[in-house]
């Protein structure tokens, strides 16, 4: 499907993401397109190198580089999946993705988007289904909408716990 393209003159020696190791594609049901490796990568390793265009708004598919200024990537960073246990890190001063443990051939490359982002352009339903997931993805200054406290507690209720576990909420 997408990755950089051809007018963007990338050298392909420089680390930037190639069809040949990335995949970027609907493969999870529910959830949106994804990017998923071709190859293992270890824990620690270098993924890829990310450019885009520098923007001054929040839109889909841009990654936050300053409160002001954002990445906007169409073609591949703004594809990556949310995890509340993501398996790489976003380095968006040295524009690089690095890989916080192993990932397997097949896997989709998942971040946290609260870890750049300060407010998301649209706040979702978490579908990360990891033990340490939030329920309800959000920006890392911004509140937790009404619609994303009350799917926390739907989600709570049906795990059997109480609303008072989530740390960013008040009991209910």
């Amino acid at each position: 499907m997408l990755i950089y393209p051809d007018e963007y003159g990338l050298d392909p020696n420089d680390g930037y993401p190639q069809k040949k190791d990335f995949l970027v594609s609907r493969q999870e049901d529910g959830k949106g397109a994804g990017v998923y490796t071709k190859k293992d990568i270890k824990r620690g390793e270098f993924v890829a190198r990310i450019t885009g265009n520098i923007v001054p708004n929040i839109a889909q598919h841009t990654l936050q580089i300053t409160p002001t200024t954002h990445l906007y990537d169409p073609y591949f960073t703004g594809y990556l999946l949310h995890s509340c246990a993501p398996n790489i890190f976003l380095d968006m001063t040295e524009f690089e993705i690095w890989a916080l443990r192993d990932i397997e051939a097949g896997q989709a490359l998942t971040m946290d988007y609260a870890s750049t982002e300060d407010i998301l352009f649209k706040q979702f339903p978490c579908l990360c289904g990891t033990p340490n997931c939030r329920f309800w993805i959000s920006g890392r200054k911004e509140e937790v909408s009404p619609e994303g406290i009350r799917h926390i507690e739907e989600q709570l209720k049906a795990l059997g716990r109480d609303s008072c576990e989530i740390v960013t909420l008040e009991c209910m």
